[in-house]
């Protein structure tokens, strides 16, 4: 069943499907100057979620996000996630 995506090309998965975190991550590593407004205004991810996707993020994948005032920066992508493949899943949906 096709995913349905938003005007930019981004797949709208269900909010209980893992992917929309790796949505999230590869948007914030796509992104310039990735703050909640601009990864809600690319992802259609509600930016009051981020925080809480990062946390999950951390946590589940071991990745290491940072905040540096409005700003997200991937400092590891852990050893669970490895970025080109998870790009690549995201480009052929």
């Amino acid at each position: 069943m096709p995913v349905p995506v938003n005007q930019f090309g981004i797949p709208q998965y269900p909010h209980d499907d893992a992917r929309r975190l790796f949505v999230l991550v590869s948007a914030i590593d796509l992104l310039e100057r990735p703050t909640a407004t601009a990864l809600d205004d690319l992802t259609g991810i509600d930016k009051a979620l981020i925080d809480e996707y990062v946390q999950k993020l951390c946590e589940q994948y071991g990745m290491a996000i940072h905040k540096f005032g409005e700003i997200y920066w991937i400092e590891s992508w852990g050893t669970m996630l490895n970025r080109e493949s998870l790009q690549k899943m995201l480009q052929d949906e």
